[in-house]
């Protein structure tokens, strides 16, 4: 009895191990029931018919990372490129995973070289160097299409590097130094350019400013002369008018003034070295006192005192202006 107890515990231990079956997170297994696929089993704890039923694959969920290996690729224009990649791919369906397709990484890896190949094949090298996101969108496409039906989203792919031939290596880099010097070259001729621009505006904005200055200068020299002719003929039609009336001081007025012009053009000329005057002093304030007398004529002044001062200058000037 014991026996029996004991064997019972037994086969029970054994049957609980093989109907209990716990998934890890992550994972998810498939079912088959005498061979033929019958469910999935989700993370967590499950339960299965011993002996008919066995798991077929444990098939991760996760996202996986897979290396492209390198390869060298012919270009459009016949340039050699190595090139190799990177894909990123995930399991959505577990059952398609495992039975529609055998090795499912090592399909993947030969789709993604095979495309590469395509891709890169149909660009020249100008293109697959500048164009790398063009290139991994293709990439992406073509292998996502094609990886669909065996339950896979692939989610990136990416060239990880491309290595042209040294030769070409090193053409290019002749070409980028010529090109960077022409640009500098380009750009040192336009900057002498727009100098030269900005100089001819400069200089043309200071000939307008100097013309319009002298324009304005021109323009105020024009008008203090007509004052000044004005005030000119002013005086001499007072002069006039004073002489019209009787009055002989309105004579010594203009005999003073060119007494005093002559006498300042004499004293301030730029080749005399010294003046000489065969006149007499008396003679110049006898002619200012004819300008006193005339101003205190136009005024009205009645001051007797002055009035004969300046009529004794005014009779000492007339011999000396005959004298002179």
């Amino acid at each position: 009895m014991e026996i029996f107890t004991i064997v019972l515990v037994v086969v029970a231990i054994i049957v609980v191990y093989w109907a209990v079956k716990p998934v890890k997170q992550g994972e998810e297994w498939t079912i088959e029931r005498f061979g033929r696929y019958s469910r999935t089993l989700k993370p967590g704890l499950n339960i299965i018919v011993p002996v008919m039923d066995r798991v077929g694959t444990r098939q991760s969920m996760r996202e996986t990372v897979l290396d492209i290996p390198s390869q060298e690729v012919i270009t459009r224009d016949n340039a050699t490129v190595t090139a190799d990649a990177v894909a990123f791919f995930q399991v959505i369906d577990a059952a398609q995973a495992a039975y529609e397709v055998r090795n499912l990484q090592r399909a993947i890896t030969n789709l993604a070289l095979t495309n590469v190949r395509t891709v890169i094949g149909s660009m020249e090298l100008d293109e697959v160097l500048a164009k790398r996101d063009a290139i991994n969108s293709r990439l992406l496409q073509v292998v996502d299409e094609a990886t669909n039906p065996w339950g896979v989203k692939v989610t990136r792919v990416e060239i990880k590097d491309l290595s042209p031939p040294k030769d070409i290596v090193e053409s290019m880099g002749r070409q980028m130094k010529a090109e960077r010097e022409r640009r500098a070259e380009v750009l040192s001729a336009d900057g002498e350019k727009q100098g030269a621009i900005l100089r001819a505006e400069g200089q043309k904005q200071s000939a307008i400013l100097e013309a319009e200055g002298r324009r304005e200068a021109a323009f105020r020299d024009a008008e203090a002369r007509e004052r000044e002719a004005e005030a000119e003929a002013k005086a001499t039609q007072m002069v006039s008018d004073a002489i019209a009336n009787g009055d002989v001081q309105a004579i010594n007025y203009f005999v003073a003034q060119k007494y005093v012009d002559a006498f300042e053009k004499l004293a301030t000329g730029p080749n005399q070295k010294f003046v000489l005057m065969p006149m007499e002093a008396a003679g110049l304030v006898g002619s200012l006192g004819g300008i006193g007398e005339l101003a205190r004529s136009a005024f009205g002044s009645d001051g007797d005192d002055g009035g004969n001062n300046g009529g004794r200058i005014a009779t000492r000037s007339v011999p000396s202006t005959h004298s002179s």
